[in-house]
């Protein structure tokens, strides 16, 4: 059978040679399930000024669902969603001056982080971009030296 290449990103699988291989990570796909993935970890001042930027969606707003998803040219946040996010970017600005200047800022709990954490994943999920990607895993593997498993 030979060797077997995973992309976590897309959860596929397929025969590992070159030119299998370039037209997975070249392809649409590969790159919309990678980018969800990355921009999972960006941080919130980059997002505000990305959607600040954006025209609100019509579609969106009117309805609640575009079909485009997360691949739409406007913005899917309404001005309560920006206000919070505003917030938040002031809020870490704030502790960042705060342990620049040395004043002793308590850490946040592990309660917290994964308070923050469940929040920002089912966003992701509810932000899904097509009906194919549901099955996107949260990392990166390649497995060039150990073949899938063979049923028997």
């Amino acid at each position: 059978m030979g060797k077997r290449y995973f992309c976590d990103y897309c959860d596929r699988s397929f025969q590992d040679n070159l030119h299998n291989r370039k037209k997975h990570l070249n392809g649409v796909q590969h790159l919309r399930a990678k980018r969800v993935w990355y921009d999972l970890f960006r941080d919130a001042a980059a997002i505000l000024q990305e959607e600040q930027t954006k025209k609100p969606c019509r579609k969106f707003l009117q309805t609640g669902q575009c079909d485009f998803g997360s691949n739409c040219r406007f913005s899917h946040m309404t001005e309560q969603d920006l206000e919070k996010l505003s917030a938040q970017v002031q809020g870490e600005q704030r502790l960042k001056e705060l342990r620049q200047e040395g004043a002793d800022v308590p850490l946040g709990t592990i309660e917290d982080w994964l308070e923050k954490r469940a929040k920002r994943l089912s966003a992701a999920q509810s932000n899904r971009l097509a009906p194919g990607m549901e099955s996107c895993h949260t990392a990166f593997r390649l497995s060039f030296a150990q073949p899938l498993a063979q049923p028997g």
